[in-house]
């Protein structure tokens, strides 16, 4: 019962979003520039084009933390193997590249609620 709750939600919730045209347009979006989600508990999302083909790509989740301390970092990274993350059309690619970057890049703390070892 409670599955099929979440579906007719789910649906219904797309339905809205269709309606009011807040749903992602492919076809306007340029190539492998990361932009702010319109999908519940995602944080970004990418259209990612590579050898002719394109792929819109939603990562990060919401509600954690990403980059926030050299340590993290490095765990994510092995984690996630970032070393081996090739392809623009995966979501491992841009957690990796965007979210985990390095130093440089953009930092948000875990929620006291969610707070790991590091």
């Amino acid at each position: 019962m409670d599955y099929l709750l979440k579906k007719l939600l789910k649906i219904v919730h797309i339905q809205s979003a269709v309606k009011n045209n807040e749903m992602a347009d492919k076809k306007k979006m340029a190539c492998n520039k990361p932009t702010a989600s319109d999908r519940a508990g995602k944080k970004k999302m990418v259209k990612g084009c590579e050898s002719g083909k394109e792929k819109l790509i939603h990562f990060g989740a919401k509600g954690y933390g990403h980059n926030y301390s050299a340590a993290a970092r490095k765990s994510f990274k092995a984690r996630h193997k970032c070393g081996t993350a090739k392809s623009k059309l995966t979501a491992r690619y841009w957690a990796c590249k965007n979210l985990w970057a390095g130093k440089g890049g953009s930092t948000k703390s875990s929620p006291k609620t969610r707070q790991g070892k590091y």
